[in-house]
């Protein structure tokens, strides 16, 4: 079985699969995130050990690979706050991980006094609902559950006798 090469170049076939969904953030058009970059978790690391130090152009080098060239500078021209830029990272970083978490349950975790227990709190949410969605599915056009053995479920302790 052969397949038949449709695309003139990687970056052609790596655009046609990776879906090309865009997103208005601070009035500038973003792609949405599919995939995490390599080296991207390591650099959030050394910028949140700097903090406050960080000169903005840092913060730049963790954009781009998630949003592409040129978009924090404009976020920045567009006003854009500290809590509005952890927002949007959170619900970048959670889309190229394949999550599609939305931006208020970005918000949350970035708002949370524990944000470790917000995201897992959402995950759990989103969870929930895919439970609920599925097993109302099953139990539309379920039946009787079969009986379970007693072997499985009888005691194997005998009575004393006196």
């Amino acid at each position: 079985m052969t397949a038949k090469n449709t695309h003139e170049s990687w970056d052609a076939f790596w655009a046609e699969v990776s879906g090309g969904r865009t997103e208005i953030i601070r009035g500038v058009e973003v792609t949405v995130p599919t995939d995490m970059p390599l080296g991207f978790q390591a650099r959030l690391e050394q910028l949140r050990h700097l903090g406050e130090e960080s000169p903005l152009e840092e913060f730049e080098d963790l954009v781009s690979p998630l949003f592409g060239e040129g978009t924090f500078g404009q976020w920045v021209d567009a006003g854009m706050g500290s809590k509005e830029f952890l927002t949007a990272i959170t619900w970048g970083m959670a889309q190229a991980k394949g999550t599609d978490m939305s931006f208020r349950e970005a918000y949350e975790i970035v708002t949370s006094d524990d944000p470790g227990k917000a995201a897992g709190a959402n995950r759990a949410t989103r969870r929930a609902a895919k439970t609920t969605a599925s097993s109302s599915r099953s139990a539309a056009g379920g039946g009787r559950s079969k009986p379970t053995s007693r072997a499985s479920t009888g005691s194997s302790r005998k009575t004393s006798q006196r």
